[in-house]
């Protein structure tokens, strides 16, 4: 079970045009820094199964992208993905990081591979490596659940209003095959509907059609990308399993690719133990360790 008390320990603020936005950093100085991007329609909290392990190899640094969790929700505002990537690079640049290694999940996926595009563009920011976890990389291969249409549609504002704890505990539990324990459940959704965050949803899906516009920009970035990568999926998810492992090892040169038999769509939350030894396994071999 996650607990949002030992999560807000020890973290801090950090601001971006006007908004406040929730960091976590276990600050050590003498280790490579890890950024973990979280997904659609959670927070940083997800990363908490992990972050004990993790914190023993790296610095790791994470926060709660805008719109999100405990950061500003800031309404009738576009929220892209280009921003949220924006966000990102002013975090390590307020921190004086130069040098970083990425852990991404869903919606987080595709601010990673802005990231990749952006480090091939020889910017600010050297990516050491990056690891993605289930996630849209492709558009032409996710397959969104039923409610995430309807938030895209014009009755979008509607739906968001209405939807109810029932739908999304019924939503996530779908998405995932070892079940999530009803307080995490109930977790996500407060972290998700608190000050007003059911307004910001409509604009939080439009990540979706923000994927096809810049499909060919993300798509070269993770095809080619200018650091070793790894995929970790969960390949019993709906919306982006054993499909996106097919599309990603037909796309990218020796792919490296675990596939995890028995998880869904959260395999951080689901089967941290096995997501940790792929990506140490990863990380080793890359003499990142």
């Amino acid at each position: 079970m996650m607990d949002l008390d030992s999560w807000k320990q020890g973290s801090e603020s950090f601001t971006w045009h006007n908004h406040t936005l929730f960091v976590k950093d276990s600050g050590e100085t003498n280790k490579p820094v890890l950024l973990c991007i979280h997904g659609f329609p959670t927070a940083s909290i997800d990363w908490q199964p992990l972050w004990p392990a993790l914190t023993a190899h790296f610095r790791c640094l994470t926060l709660d992208l805008l719109g999100f969790g405990l950061s500003d929700k800031p309404k009738r505002q576009a929220i892209t993905l280009m921003q949220q990537a924006d966000i990102c690079v002013g975090l390590l640049r307020q921190k004086a990081i130069s040098e970083v290694h990425l852990l991404c999940h869903d919606y987080g996926d595709t601010v990673g591979q802005e990231l990749l595009a952006r480090a091939s563009e020889q910017t600010e920011i050297t990516l050491r490596s990056c690891i993605f976890l289930n996630g849209g990389l492709y558009p032409g291969v996710h397959r969104p659940r039923f409610i995430q249409k309807l938030l895209m549609s014009p009755i979008g504002p509607l739906v968001a209003k209405l939807t109810s704890y029932k739908k999304f505990a019924g939503t996530l539990q779908s998405i995932c095959t070892q079940p999530i324990d009803n307080a995490d459940l109930m977790l996500y959704w407060d972290l998700m509907t608190r000050d007003g965050g059911r307004a910001v949803l409509p604009e939080l899906i439009k990540y979706m059609q923000e994927r096809k516009v810049h499909r060919l920009r993300w798509g070269n970035a993770t095809n080619w990308p200018p650091c070793p990568v790894k995929l970790i999926n969960g390949v019993d998810d709906p919306i982006s399993g054993n499909h996106l492992c097919d599309a990603y090892e037909t796309r990218v040169a020796n792919a490296e690719v675990t596939r995890l038999d028995k998880v869904g769509h959260y395999p951080q939350v689901e089967a941290p133990e096995r997501v940790l030894h792929a990506a140490m396994s990863f990380w080793q071999d890359k003499n990142v360790l």
